[in-house]
C-alpha cells in the first residue's frame, strides 16, 4: 500500500507541473484546443486521485503515513528532504484545491477565449496548482516554504497577467511585496524551529511540542518569551501576510486587477487558505501557547468585522466579493484561536464552493457587461441571465450564512466556537463576529439587488446584447452551486462533532481546549441545527442585513446617500480602507522614496561619486600639476634644485 501511496502522491502532485510546462512551453504548437484540454486533463487527473486519497484516509481511516521522495540537502545532522505527509487534513484539503482548481479550469475556456495570453494564462493556473500541492502535502517545513513561496511567485505573475495595465502591475507588485513582509516573519519561525527542534520534519517537531512548551528564550535582557509562543506568532505572521489578516490585508483587493478565474482561484481555496491550513497543521505547536491562539483569535475576528465593512461602500462587483474573502478568511482565523480547528477548516471547505461560485458568477455578469465591473452601471439582470442569477443567489445565501446552505454550519459552529471559548479576547471576537453576520448579509445582498434587481442602468448598446454566458461559464457555476447547498448538510456532523472527527489524528487540541467536544453535547444532527438557527442571533444577524440591503436598494433608494452626507467623516473613513492604503504610501513608500534618494544624492553623488571618485581624480590632477610645473626642461633649474638639496641635507647632518 505505501508504495500505492508513493506513485499515487507523485501523480498528484506532477500532474498539473506536467500540464503547466506543456502550456507554457509547447502552447504556440499545441493551439488553445490543446492547450486547455492537456490542462483540464492533468487537473483533472489530480482532482480524481485526491478523491481516491479521500476515500482513504477519510472514509477507511488509514493511518497516517509519511513518504520521503529523497534528500534535497544533508548539512552536519541537520537533513532536508522533499516528501509527502497523508493523512485526512492533507485528503481534504488536495480534494478542495483541485476540485476548484478543475472548476475554474473550465471556466476559463469561456472568460479567456479572446485573449491574446490564453495559452500562457492556462500555464500559470496549472503551475498555481502545482505549487499550493506541494504546500498542502509537504512533510516537512522546507518544502512548506518552496510552496509557500511558489504560490506568491505565481500568483504575482497572474496578478499582474494583463502588464499592460498600470493598476495590474501595481496590483502585483503590492501582493508581492507585502506577502514578503509576512514570509519574513515567517522564516524566521522555521529558523527558530531548526535551532531549538533540530529538525524541519513535522512529526519530530510535533512531538517535541509538549516538552519545548517549557522553554523560554531571551528576546532582549530580562525579557522571557516561551520559545513555542515566540515560534507560532513569527509563522502567524507569515500566515497574516498570505491568508491577508490586517495589517497585512492591504494586497487582497489589488489582486482584483487579474483575470476574473485567478480572482477564484487565489481567493477561494488556495493562496489566501495557506494561512488557515498552515496553523491547523501546526496545532500541536499552537496548542501550547495561551497568548499566541489570543493573539490569533483578536487579530481573526477584527478582520472578520472591519474588513468585512469596507465591503458594504465598495461599487465594483468583484471588490465586493474580495472584501467579503478578507471577513471569512477572518472567521476562519478567529476559529482556530479558539482552538476549534477543525470549524476553521470545515468553513475553508464551504467557502471555498461558494466564494468560487460568487466570483464566477460575478464574472459571468462581467462578460455579459462587456468587462464593466461598476454594479451602478448594473440593474434588472435576472431576466437576461437567469442561470447565474440563481447561482449568485446561492452563492449570496450560502455566504450570508442563511440555513440550510453550507456556509450557515461551518459559521454558526466558529461563532457558537467562539461564544463558548474562555480565551483572552473572546468576548470582544464574539461581537466582532456577531455583527460581522449582520454586515456580510448586508454587502453580498446590496451587491446582489443592485445588480440582478432594480432599473436597469447600463446603456443601450450593453441592454441590447445582454445574454446568458456560453455553457463553459455557466456548468462550473452549477457544479459549484450544488455544494454550496448541501455539503454543509452532509458534512457538519462527521467533521466537528463526530468521534473521532473526520480530520482524525491531522488536528491535534488539548482536552482542556476542545470547545468541539463541548459543543457536541448539544448537537443531535443536521436538521436540528438548521432548525435551531431560528433561535439563534446569528441568524437573525444576518435576516436582519438581508433585509437592510432589500430597503436600502430596492424600497427606500434614497437612504443610503442621506446616510452618506450625513456621516461624511465615517463614510469616508471606510471608503479610505481605514488609512492603510494612505498610510502606506504616504509614510512606507514615500518614506521610504525620500531615504532612497537622500542614500543617493548624499552618500552617492556627494560621498562616493564628488568625494572619493572625482575628488580623488582632483586630487591626482593638482598633483600632477604641480609636478609639472618642476619639470621646466632648463638645466640650471635642476642645478639650483640639487645644490638647495644638498644644503639642506647637510644642514640637517651638521645640526
Amino acid at each position: 500500500m505505501k508504495e500505492t501511496l508513493y506513485y499515487t502522491s507523485l501523480a498528484i502532485i506532477l500532474a498539473p507541473l506536467v500540464g503547466a510546462t506543456l502550456a507554457g512551453f509547447w502552447g504556440k504548437t499545441l493551439g488553445r484546443t490543446w492547450t486547455h484540454r492537456v490542462t483540464i486533463f492533468c487537473v483533472g487527473v489530480a482532482f480524481v486521485l485526491s478523491l481516491f486519497m479521500c476515500k482513504l484516509f477519510l472514509l477507511d481511516k488509514f493511518p497516517t503515513t509519511s513518504i520521503n521522495i529523497y534528500a534535497w540537502a544533508i548539512s552536519g545532522s541537520f537533513h532536508f528532504n522533499v516528501g509527502f505527509l497523508l493523512d485526512p487534513l492533507t485528503a481534504f484539503m488536495i480534494a478542495t484545491v483541485t476540485f476548484v482548481s478543475l472548476l475554474v479550469h473550465i471556466y476559463t475556456i469561456g472568460y479567456m477565449a479572446d485573449d491574446e495570453g490564453y495559452q500562457r494564462f492556462f500555464s500559470y493556473i496549472s503551475l498555481f496548482t502545482f505549487m499550493m500541492l506541494m504546500l498542502v502535502m509537504a512533510n516537512n517545513f522546507m518544502q512548506l516554504f518552496f510552496g509557500w513561496e511558489g504560490v506568491g511567485l505565481v500568483s504575482y505573475l497572474l496578478i499582474g497577467f494583463w502588464f499592460k495595465r498600470e493598476s495590474a502591475n501595481f496590483g502585483s507588485l503590492k501582493a508581492f511585496i507585502v506577502n514578503r513582509v509576512g514570509d519574513f516573519g515567517f522564516i524566521l519561525g522555521i529558523a527558530a524551529i531548526l535551532d531549538y527542534f533540530g529538525t524541519v520534519d513535522y512529526q519530530q517537531v510535533f512531538t517535541q511540542a509538549g516538552s519545548m512548551s517549557h522553554h523560554t528564550l531571551s528576546i532582549w535582557p530580562g525579557a522571557h518569551w516561551s520559545v513555542i509562543t515566540v515560534i507560532c506568532i513569527l509563522l502567524f505572521i507569515g500566515a497574516m501576510g498570505k491568508s491577508a489578516q490586517m495589517p497585512l490585508h492591504v494586497w487582497l483587493p489589488e489582486s482584483m486587477e487579474g483575470p476574473t478565474p485567478i480572482s477564484a482561484l487565489i481567493h477561494a481555496a488556495t493562496m489566501v487558505t495557506a494561512g488557515v491550513y498552515m496553523v491547523s497543521r501546526m496545532s500541536p505547536l499552537y496548542e501550547y501557547s495561551q497568548v499566541a491562539l489570543s493573539f490569533v483569535l483578536i487579530i481573526g475576528a477584527s478582520g472578520a468585522l472591519f474588513t468585512g465593512i469596507i465591503g458594504v461602500v465598495q461599487n465594483d462587483i468583484k471588490r465586493v466579493v474580495a472584501y467579503s474573502t478578507l471577513s471569512q478568511l477572518g472567521y476562519m482565523i478567529a476559529a482556530l484561536g479558539v482552538s476549534a480547528f477543525s470549524a476553521g477548516m470545515f468553513h475553508l471547505m464551504t467557502h471555498a464552493c461558494f466564494k468560487a461560485l460568487l466570483f464566477l458568477a460575478a464574472g459571468s455578469v462581467i462578460i455579459a457587461m462587456h468587462h464593466d465591473q461598476d454594479m451602478r452601471n448594473m440593474g434588472g439582470l435576472r431576466k437576461y441571465m437567469p442561470i447565474t442569477y440563481v447561482c449568485f443567489l446561492i452563492g449570496g445565501l450560502a455566504l450570508s450564512a442563511i440555513p440550510p446552505f453550507a456556509g450557515y454550519y461551518s459559521k454558526d459552529a466558529i461563532i457558537e466556537a467562539i461564544h463558548a471559548s474562555n480565551v483572552p479576547g473572546s468576548t470582544y471576537a464574539y461581537y466582532c463576529v456577531l455583527f460581522g453576520a449582520f454586515i456580510t448579509a448586508l454587502y453580498t445582498f446590496r451587491a446582489f439587488f443592485l445588480t440582478f434587481h432594480g432599473k436597469e442602468r447600463m446603456d443601450e448598446n450593453t441592454r441590447g446584447s445582454l445574454k446568458e454566458s456560453p455553457w463553459v461559464v455557466w456548468l462550473p457555476l452549477v457544479a459549484l452551486a450544488i455544494p454550496s447547498t448541501i455539503i454543509g448538510f452532509i458534512v457538519v456532523g462527521p467533521i466537528l462533532y463526530a468521534k473521532p472527527s473526520l480530520l482524525g489524528s491531522s488536528i491535534f487540541v488539548l482536552p482542556s481546549q476542545n470547545i468541539l467536544q463541548k459543543m457536541a453535547a448539544d448537537y443531535h444532527g443536521p436538521w436540528a441545527t438548521f432548525l435551531h438557527a431560528f433561535k439563534t442571533l446569528p441568524f437573525w444577524f444576518a435576516l436582519s442585513g438581508v433585509v437592510v440591503a432589500w430597503l436600502f436598494y430596492l424600497v427606500y433608494t434614497d437612504i443610503p446617500a442621506k446616510l452618506t452626507q450625513r456621516c461624511q467623516w465615517l463614510y469616508s473613513l471606510i471608503v479610505n480602507k481605514y488609512g492603510f492604503d494612505d498610510f502606506n504610501q504616504l509614510v512606507l513608500t514615500n518614506g521610504t522614496t525620500r531615504i532612497a534618494r537622500w542614500f543617493f544624492y548624499i552618500a552617492d553623488v556627494k560621498f562616493i561619486d564628488d568625494f572619493f571618485v572625482n575628488g580623488t581624480g582632483r586630487v591626482i590632477n593638482w598633483v600632477s600639476k604641480m609636478a609639472r610645473m618642476s619639470q621646466t626642461g632648463y638645466l640650471y633649474h635642476y642645478a639650483f634644485a640639487m645644490i638647495i638639496g644638498l644644503l639642506i641635507f647637510l644642514g640637517w647632518i651638521l645640526l
